[in-house]
């Protein structure tokens, strides 16, 4: 799985009690929570778009906004 090159904060409220078993889980797995949720965001673009994810695409904002100054 390739790394990308950069990064962005995503902040995310949820329960303490669902938080605490999250990262007990990513323990038992030896994995932080930080890969988990990047594994399940990777997952579930993958879904909605019905293809692998390629780190290199631009963000459908990036794209929009290119398409519409080429008009």
């Amino acid at each position: 799985m390739p790394l990308e090159t950069r990064t962005a904060r995503l902040t995310v409220l949820i329960d303490p009690r669902k938080k605490s078993v999250f990262e007990r889980l990513c323990a038992e797995e030896d994995a932080t929570p930080s890969q988990v949720v990047r594994r399940l965001i990777r997952a579930y673009i993958e879904e909605k778009q019905g293809r692998p994810w390629q780190p290199e695409e631009q963000p459908l904002s990036a794209q929009r906004a290119r398409s519409s100054k080429q008009r």
